[in-house]
């Protein structure tokens, strides 16, 4: 595999992914080239600027493809404020074929066992990689602590980095952002360690107990100590929804109070038939925004959408919100790619 990007730079993203397409088509004959030379080092030099004028911070491989001799990865690697930009430059790439096929994250590799890196002359052959595997209570992830012979011979942070690329080729980047948690690179085997190659199996059989949707009751106290009450999705994660990255929070007063100040009796009823044309509007059949969670406390509920900006979600909610028979209701609107709003809730 070949690494063409490195993550570190402050700079904000630009719109270069058109310019990034039509540089491709016209450039593709020459990288074409330069792959079947195997020549590692003028694929860097023509794709890195390129792929550095769509984000600076995106970082780029070739590996090899599922379908297609090769695959072109352009990823946010793991940074969630730059994940959505990933698929939208890859909702704009070309249909695959023969030789290119395209993906915003890195894929898993059936071989992932079969590979190794040299990491500052020691070399990190995945088939020596164990695991420490525990899945807490009542959480939708794992926690893993990876143990490799070298590690005691690196440094915190290159322990660090071949662990989340031996996750990513295990798993794949996505499965490693939905369902794994705590991730601890140990310089001694843990206790109960099993061989890496188990991982896949045990996310599989994590990932099975979460097929339908579920909802969680959360209460709780505001910062002056009155009663809150939230329902929230779970799994609640960006990475199911990488282009839902605009928030949108509809907040809803309403008249009848119980003596803690939540919805009771009309307001209550008012409150569920609100979400319910809500939903019919906006989340079912049209899947143009997620409901990721709402909450309700002195005399507020809050409902937390996210939905792709480039659709009219919010035009929507604001249309709905107007409607609104108890108090005035309030739409707000932002960028909030990493889920910002409800990390509270994020599972």
């Amino acid at each position: 595999m070949r690494l063409f990007g490195r993550k570190g730079a402050d700079e904000e993203a630009g719109d270069g992914i058109p310019a990034f397409w039509a540089w491709w088509q016209e450039a593709r004959p020459g990288l074409d080239s330069l792959v079947a030379a195997g020549d590692d080092e003028g694929l860097r030099e023509r794709l890195a600027p390129v792929v550095a004028a769509i984000h600076p911070d995106l970082v780029c491989e070739v590996a090899p493809g599922r379908s297609a001799a090769h695959a072109l990865v352009v990823t946010a690697a793991g940074d969630a404020e730059l994940r959505s930009l990933a698929h939208r430059w890859v909702r704009a790439a070309p249909p695959s074929d023969l030789l290119w096929e395209f993906h915003p994250s890195r894929q898993a590799n059936p071989r992932a066992l079969e590979l190794t890196l040299d990491l500052g002359g020691h070399e990190f052959a995945l088939d020596k990689l164990v695991l420490g595997l525990r899945v807490p209570r009542g959480r939708p992830r794992v926690d893993v602590s990876a143990y490799h012979p070298i590690f005691g011979e690196l440094d915190e942070d290159t322990r660090m980095e071949a662990t989340l690329l031996a996750l990513d080729w295990l798993l794949g980047e996505d499965d490693v952002a939905r369902w794994v948690g705590e991730i601890t690179p140990a310089t001694f085997q843990p206790i109960d360690s099993v061989a890496a190659v188990h991982l896949p199996a045990v996310v599989a059989d994590l990932a099975s107990g979460y097929t339908d949707e579920e909802w969680v009751l959360l209460e709780g106290q505001t910062a002056s100590g009155a009663a809150l009450v939230a329902t929230a999705r779970l799994p609640l994660r960006p990475v199911d929804h990488p282009l839902f990255d605009q928030h949108i929070a509809i907040t809803l007063p309403y008249a009848h109070r119980d003596e803690n100040g939540l919805p009771a009796d009309d307001s209550l009823a008012a409150l569920r038939d609100f979400e319910e044309r809500l939903a019919a509007r906006l989340l079912k059949p049209r899947d143009d925004a997620v409901l990721a969670a709402h909450l309700s406390a002195e005399g507020h509920r809050i409902i937390h959408l996210y939905a792709d900006p480039a659709g009219d979600a919010a035009s929507q909610a604001k249309e709905l919100a107007g409607s609104w028979k108890e108090g005035r209701s309030r739409v707000d609107v932002s960028s909030d790619p990493a889920w910002a709003a409800v990390v509270a809730f994020l599972s």
